[in-house]
C-alpha cells in the first residue's frame, strides 16, 4: 500500500508535533509545508527535511500531489482553508477547535461527510491511555449509571512565571484578547475538558448553565495593543442526556496547576477517578469498596494515537473519532455558554 502523502498547513509551535508523529509512521511521508510566509514555510521544510514548501495554499492545491493535510492553522483560518482542502477532494486532521462557531463547523462537518471525506480533529487528550480505559470500563457498566461528572482543566500562567512572562509576551497576550481572536480560556482549552468529561461517559451535555470572568489583570485593563477583554475562568454546570448532572470548569487562576485534567465519575455501584498532569493516575472505587471508600489504582495500556487512527481511517476509507462531527457538537456547547442566557439553562438542541 503506498504511503499517505501528508502536506502540514501553517507551520507554527505545533506543526512540529505534526510533523514528527506523521514522519515517524512507516504508513505516511510528509511531502510539504505551507504558510502565508513562505520563508517560514521553506525554513519548516528545511528543518525538517520535507521536500516541498509553499506559500499559499492555492498554489499547494493546484500542485495537488497529497492526500491529506494536517491544518495546524490559527482558529479563525481552520474554517476557509479547510472547506478548500475539502473541495480539492483532500482528507483533513484539524487542530482544534474546528471553527470559532458551531454554525462554521457543522458547515465543514456537512462538506466533509457529503464528500466522502477522513475529517478528524486532533483532540489530543484521546491519546491518554487512562481515558480511554475509564471509557471502556464506564461503557461496559463497571460503575453502574452515571449520576455526577465533574472534570477540571487548570491552569496558572496567570499567575506563575513557569511558562515566560505573560504581560510582555504576545504568545499570551492574544490569548487574553477578544479584539485578537482570542475565546478566552473556554475557546482556548474549554474544548479539551468538555470532550475529555463527554468522551469518558460516552454522553454530550443536553443543557447547560455556564458563567464566564474576566478578572483585572493590568491597568485600564490593556497592555499595549491588546485589550485584556477574553474570559480567565469558565463553570459549565450540565446536564446529560441520562439526567445525570456535572460540573465542568477551567481557569488560568489554579495556581499551582501548570496544565492538569482531573476527572470524576460517579455511578451508583462506583467511581473513576483521572489525574492528568506531570503524572497521571488512574482509580477506581467500586464493588464492595464503595462501602468503606477504598480507592485501587488501575493499569490503563498504551493506545493509539489520533495521528495513527486519521492514518488507519484513510487505509480504511471510514471515518474515525475525534471526527468533525463530533468536534461541531463540541462546539455547539461551547457557543453557548457565551450566550447570556445559559442562567435559564437552555436545552442544545
Amino acid at each position: 500500500m503506498p504511503k499517505i502523502r501528508i502536506l502540514v498547513l501553517g507551520t507554527g509551535n505545533m506543526a512540529a508535533n505534526h510533523a514528527r508523529h506523521f514522519q515517524a509512521s512507516p504508513d505516511a511521508e510528509v511531502v510539504a509545508g505551507v504558510d502565508i510566509d513562505a520563508t517560514r514555510a521553506r525554513a519548516f521544510s528545511e528543518e525538517h527535511g520535507i521536500p516541498h514548501s509553499f506559500g499559499d495554499l492555492d498554489e499547494a492545491i493546484a500542485w495537488g500531489a497529497f492526500d491529506a493535510v494536517a491544518n495546524v492553522t490559527p482558529d479563525k483560518f481552520h474554517h476557509p482553508t479547510t472547506m478548500k482542502l475539502i473541495l480539492a477532494g483532500k482528507h483533513v486532521f484539524c487542530e482544534k477547535p474546528l471553527a470559532e462557531t458551531y454554525p462554521l463547523a457543522d458547515e465543514m462537518a456537512t462538506a466533509a461527510e457529503a464528500a466522502g471525506l477522513i475529517a478528524m480533529v486532533n483532540l489530543s487528550y484521546r491519546d491518554v491511555p487512562a481515558l480511554q480505559t475509564a471509557h471502556t470500563m464506564i461503557a461496559r457498566g463497571d460503575i453502574g449509571d452515571i449520576r455526577h461528572v465533574e472534570a477540571s482543566y487548570r491552569q496558572s500562567w496567570l499567575v506563575g512565571n513557569h511558562w515566560g512572562d505573560w504581560a510582555t509576551e504576545p504568545r499570551w497576550l492574544w490569548r487574553l484578547s477578544e479584539d485578537h481572536g482570542s475565546k478566552g480560556v473556554l475557546g482556548d482549552v474549554g474544548v479539551h475538558i468538555l470532550d475529555f468529561a463527554s468522551y469518558a461517559v460516552s454522553m454530550t451535555p443536553v443543557a447547560l448553565q455556564a458563567q464566564l470572568a474576566t478578572f483585572h489583570k493590568a491597568p485600564g485593563d490593556k497592555i499595549g495593543e491588546y485589550p485584556l477583554n477574553a474570559n480567565d475562568s469558565a463553570v459549565m454546570s450540565v446536564r446529560f442526556e441520562n439526567g445525570a448532572l456535572g460540573v465542568i470548569h477551567t481557569s488560568r487562576f489554579m495556581t499551582g496547576y501548570a496544565n492538569t485534567l482531573k476527572l470524576s465519575v460517579f455511578g451508583t455501584n462506583g467511581a473513576i477517578e483521572i489525574n492528568h498532569g506531570p503524572y497521571t493516575s488512574l482509580r477506581i472505587c467500586a464493588g464492595e469498596d464503595i462501602h468503606n471508600q477504598a480507592w485501587r489504582d488501575l493499569h490503563a495500556d498504551p493506545v493509539r494515537t489520533n495521528y495513527q487512527r486519521f492514518l488507519t481511517a484513510i487505509q480504511l476509507g471510514e471515518n474515525a473519532e475525534p471526527s468533525f462531527r463530533h468536534a461541531a457538537n463540541l462546539q455547539r456547547v461551547i457557543d453557548r455558554c457565551y450566550d447570556p442566557d445559559t442562567s435559564a439553562a437552555p436545552a442544545i438542541a
